[in-house]
């Protein structure tokens, strides 16, 4: 790298206040011109201009409409995840609630569009496949929403170059390397939540910059609008889909890095003014994206007033606040002497028993009591039967005789006349765990073991029982175990039912149960017939919001099923495969998600080079050599930092992550590689950067300025990269369009690399000489 051909003096101003500056930042401002605009080449000051930089954005931003509204018709069938996040939209206009790991922003703003253009919610997107046409859903004009902020992306990736220094031609290159990626065009044309994720991530990197070119005007209209910005533009993100969260975290380390410089005493900062820093960061880029983000579970909450496919993932509490809720139409309060069936929560099996018995032995040696049987049985049965007998004195009518919470209470089997009984001898599938077993019920020499104390989940000491919407907990007096079930099968003497046994955790979370049906009852309303409407219950909203978002991380990180077209991270920057989004056996169409190769291995290079730079730089510098200007190293360090901070955040805890992992996990990040593959190409192709690029305050100390200088290099070199790179697009096209149908040699040319799966690619036969 060329060093400048100028000695580089500093000129010392003297501020008008010693409120404190910025003396140490390497943005600083101009006293003196080092090198004049107009001693750039004639094509550099050409595309530098205003109307050149706009009309660059406009054609950029018209190509990207076009590749994304191509053909976005086609196909007319549902398309891999459209059959989820198209359902969920369905739900918000039928107001039925459903769960989903993913907040819901995204899928509100497609609920809104299908609304908008006349979509009556009815069509289930059940299957991969079904006919949008045949059904008469108006797709076209949901799929626009995603196609549309895909689009604006690249405008908004251009501008970020342009507002971190870099010129006309390399902001075009960044915003190339998206503009033609297959892999964001392909999700950009369906009913999917990465263009909205990416969209709002890529306006939180511009509205950030923006922020911090404003640091000079600390505490200003405009500095405040910016920050207020990026956190919007922050809670968006995080809202459209759940790995938005990584873009917070990239936002928060940044700012804790800003934070941390101006702590230095060196700047002459008091701590007053540190904390004042602090909160204005803390109001901006925590309360007001909290604000935003409660905000969508609000809507969320308050569409999704009725009952839906949902509503088994939620508490029975909220449950009962959905009209329509099975919960709320049929729950009862129990009564001791009524006959139940009792399900357990998780695997949906009955508390059953039949007069068989256990084996005197095991297969493994262990010898059992040769009591009754007690299994878990997945079908109505009358063995199902159980009455609850009350083991304190009762009044002989009222509300006294309703069971409620902490009573210790008997369950008696109806089939058997024998009473539910749990002691200290070994289950037959699990030796740590207590066997279940039942006693006659008229035999009072083992009293104590029948007594279990009902637990109901989340209640005060005098909430009653009720039927469908009371979890609860069964724990043994004596033992102080809960019942519990497995999903293991009993050997065949068990007639291969589910074990029941005593778990000795008395709070085990998966020992949950709940009465699914009252048999018999002594209660004045009898047993429920026709139903009489009731009004939903009411709990706060922060109660809603508290337990979807646990739910919402424990069925994240239980998505740990294999997928065919799951990937790990490391395959990804490499694009090692892809995912098969759609296919169309007759006329051998398919859509295959996978990026374009120019790009993504360009990406990775530059990521390298990067590394390579600044490790020598490091290196260099700590034996007293200076290889790079000063001006260009703070911007290797500060702006193309930045954009590494935000692809290693978005890219690495993917590492951690033991869930279903694949190919569109990376977009963010490869967004992120493309705008730090600029950075790296400005450095190679210029000894000089603009520079400064922050607004000058009041008190800035003022330095040099420069201007980066690409010559005929920059066009020609990213002339004929994008002109490769668009080659490469139509070349993959037909595998992101889904048309046309490719024969199988055809397909066999288009897999680049022999990872890829392919659909309808021919048989590749050896020669025989």
């Amino acid at each position: 790298m060329a060093s400048p051909s100028r000695p580089r003096q500093r000129i010392k101003v003297t501020p008008a206040s010693t409120a404190g500056n910025y003396d140490q930042d390497d943005d600083d401002h101009v006293h003196a011109i080092y090198q004049s605009p107009n001693s750039r080449s004639a094509l550099e000051r050409v595309l530098d201009t205003p109307q050149a930089s706009a009309a660059m954005v406009g054609v950029l931003t018209a190509i990207a409409f076009a590749l994304r509204f191509y053909k976005i018709n086609q196909p007319d069938q549902v398309v891999f995840d459209e059959v989820h996040f198209g359902k969920f939209a369905s739900f918000y206009i039928t107001r039925e609630y459903y769960f989903d790991v993913h907040p819901p922003f995204a899928k509100l703003l497609f609920g809104l569009t299908g609304w908008f253009v006349g979509f009556d919610g009815h069509f289930t997107f059940e299957n991969i496949g079904d006919s949008y046409t045949d059904n008469h859903v108006p797709y076209v004009g949901m799929r626009a929403l995603p196609a549309i902020l895909g689009s604006l992306t690249i405008s908004v990736v251009y501008a970020i170059m342009k507002e971190t220094g870099y010129s006309t031609i390399i902001a075009a290159f960044s915003a190339c390397i998206i503009l033609f990626d297959n892999a964001h065009i392909a999700q950009s044309r369906l009913i999917l939540l990465d263009a909205t994720l990416v969209f709002f991530m890529s306006l939180t990197i511009y509205s950030y910059v923006r922020f911090r070119k404003l640091r000079y005007w600390e505490f200003t209209v405009e500095w405040w609008s910016w920050l207020i910005a990026t956190g919007f533009f922050m809670a968006c993100t995080w809202g459209a889909k759940v790995n938005g969260i990584l873009t917070v975290a990239a936002i928060g380390i940044a700012v804790l890095v800003d934070l941390w410089d101006i702590l230095d005493h060196k700047k002459g900062f008091t701590m007053e003014h540190f904390w004042k820093h602090f909160m204005a960061r803390a109001v901006g880029l925590i309360v007001v994206p909290f604000i935003i983000y409660l905000s969508f579970f609000y809507v969320h909450f308050a569409v999704l007033t009725r009952s839906g496919t949902g509503d088994s993932f939620m508490s029975p509490a909220f449950q009962e606040t959905l009209i329509g809720n099975e919960l709320l139409m049929n729950s009862q309060e129990l009564r001791y002497f009524d006959v139940v069936t009792m399900k357990h929560k998780d695997t949906k099996v009955y508390l059953h028993s039949h007069p068989d018995h256990y084996p005197l032995q095991y297969d493994d040696g262990r010898i059992s009591s040769q009591g009754q049987q007690v299994t878990g049985y997945g079908h109505d049965d009358t063995n199902n039967h159980w009455q609850i007998i009350p083991t304190k004195a009762l009044p002989e009518a009222g509300r006294g005789r309703i069971v409620r919470h902490d009573d210790v209470i008997q369950l008696l089997h109806i089939s058997t006349q024998t009473l539910l009984l749990t002691h200290d001898v070994a289950s037959p599938l699990m030796p740590t765990n207590q066997e279940f077993t039942t006693w006659p019920k008229d035999d009072h020499s083992r009293h104590n073991d029948t007594l279990f104390y009902l637990n109901i989940i989340d209640a005060d000491s005098e909430d009653p029982w009720k039927s469908k919407s009371s979890y609860f907990r069964l724990v043994h007096g004596p033992t102080r175990v809960s019942m519990w079930t497995h999903s293991k099968q009993l050997p065949e003497w068990a007639f291969k039912q589910q074990e029941i046994n005593g778990n000795k955790n008395p709070t085990e979370k998966s020992a949950t149960w709940f009465v699914d049906q009252v048999i018999s009852t002594e209660s004045p309303e009898g047993l429920s017939g026709e139903q009489v409407p009731k009004e939903p219950k009411k709990i706060s909203f922060f109660r809603k919001f508290a337990e979807l978002q646990l739910l919402m991380l424990q069925h994240n990180a239980g998505l740990t099923s294999s997928h065919p077209y799951a990937s790990g991270p490391i395959n990804w920057p490499f694009l090692i495969s892809g995912i098969s989004f759609w296919t169309e056996n007759d006329a051998q169409k398919q859509i295959y998600l996978i990026g374009n190769i120019v790009g993504w291995w360009t990406c990775v290079i530059a990521l390298s080079i990067y590394v390579g730079i600044m490790g020598a730089d490091l290196l260099a510098r700590r034996r007293g050599i200076e290889p790079i200007p000063d001006a260009a190293r703070g911007r290797l360090w500060n702006s193309a930092g930045f954009f590494l901070l935000i692809w290693a955040i978005h890219y690495l805890p993917f590492f951690l992550m033991s869930r279903q992992l694949f190919i569109h996990h990376y977009l963010p990040s490869h967004l992120a590689s493309a705008l730090l593959a600029g950075s790296v190409l400005s450095f190679i192709l210029s000894d000089t950067v603009n520079y400064p690029i922050s607004i000058v305050g009041r008190w800035t100390k003022l330095r040099k300025s420069e201007y980066a200088d690409l010559g005929m290099k920059g066009p020609v070199v990213v002339g004929v990269f994008t002109f490769i790179l668009f080659l490469m697009f139509v070349y993959m096209a037909p595998l992101t369009y889904g048309t046309p149908g490719l024969d199988g040699e055809t397909v066999n040319a288009k897999r680049l690399l022999s990872s890829w799966t392919l659909h309808f690619a021919a048989k590749e036969t050896a020669e025989v000489s």
